[in-house]
């Protein structure tokens, strides 16, 4: 079974930075796009940031020149980094993806929604 599995959230002062981590776990031919989105206490789920599998990169503008997306192909893992997390940051962060299994019958990738992380920003 193929699953999204996401790691490093936590609790972080105003100012600090922290990186996600979100595997594909299981037989995993490859990763299609991948997004981190989040929710906030009594707010919409949003796109924070997203990565296609030619590496174009976009953000919301909340989060631009801060947070960085990337991929590495190898380990089947998309990451988020993110820098002078503020108050505003705070919500459970989701990570996205669209993952092609191994084996044949897939005619589409599987769209997969990791479990969240929480992360909270305050002194």
């Amino acid at each position: 079974q193929v699953q999204l599995v996401e790691s490093g959230g936590g609790l972080v002062q105003p100012g600090g930075s922290l990186r996600l981590s979100c595997a594909a776990s299981g037989s995993v031919f490859s990763i299609d796009a991948g997004a981190w989105y989040r929710q906030a206490p009594g707010k919409q789920r949003e796109l924070v940031a997203r990565i296609t599998n030619t590496y174009t990169t976009n953000y919301a503008d909340s989060v631009e020149g801060r947070f960085t997306i990337w991929r590495d192909n190898a380990i089947d893992t998309v990451f988020l980094q993110m820098n002078s997390l503020n108050a505003e940051d705070t919500a459970v962060y989701y990570c996205n993806a669209q993952v092609w299994p191994e084996g044949k019958g897939y005619f589409n990738p599987l769209d997969l929604w990791g479990q969240g992380t929480r992360v909270t920003v305050s002194s």
